[in-house]
């Protein structure tokens, strides 16, 4: 038997995370789940040191950061998550989002994490990294990544509707 109490959906604001939340909504209300959409902002004090030396950045450039992100985390929760969920959005500042989302998962005892692939392969993958794989590998739950666009699974009601008639 599978028991999901707790789903973490991590969250960048791209396509592939706007994936994963429909796919964490939907698993979710199947199992009755919590729901918590996750963002971990950029620490802009960690991007201030370089090989040039130290940058100053003002104070208050994270609250802004921080407060936006947190605007636009709560923007993707509709009044029908945080009744039926109990859905809530929380953001974090962190030099690492993978690290940040696994600590997370971690301390508040996540059941599972959906997290959205942009699925880079080659020099991209090199250049770029990839949090998802980051994620899967540190995670102290099983991770859902969801890449896309790919085969989907979850559809919209208005199609589900369509299919039964």
């Amino acid at each position: 038997m599978i028991l999901l109490k707790h789903i973490l959906v991590a969250t960048d604001f791209g396509e592939p995370s706007d994936a994963a939340l429909a796919y964490g909504r939907q698993l979710a209300r199947t199992f009755g789940a919590r729901l918590t959409v996750f963002h971990a902002a950029q620490d802009v004090a960690s991007r201030g040191y370089g090989s040039e030396g130290f940058v100053f950045i003002d104070p208050d450039w994270q609250r802004q950061v921080d407060a936006a992100a947190g605007e636009r985390t709560r923007s993707l929760i509709s009044d029908e998550d945080r009744s039926e969920l109990g859905a809530e959005a929380v953001v974090v500042t962190a030099v690492s989002p993978a690290e940040a989302i696994a600590e997370y998962a971690r301390r508040e005892r996540v059941d599972l994490i959906i997290v959205g692939t942009h699925g880079r392969r080659g020099v991209k993958h090199l250049m770029m990294g990839s949090v998802a794989e980051r994620v899967v590998r540190t995670a102290p739950c099983p991770v859902l990544t969801v890449r896309h666009p790919e085969h989907e699974f979850v559809l919209p009601d208005a199609l589900v509707a369509l299919r039964e008639a």
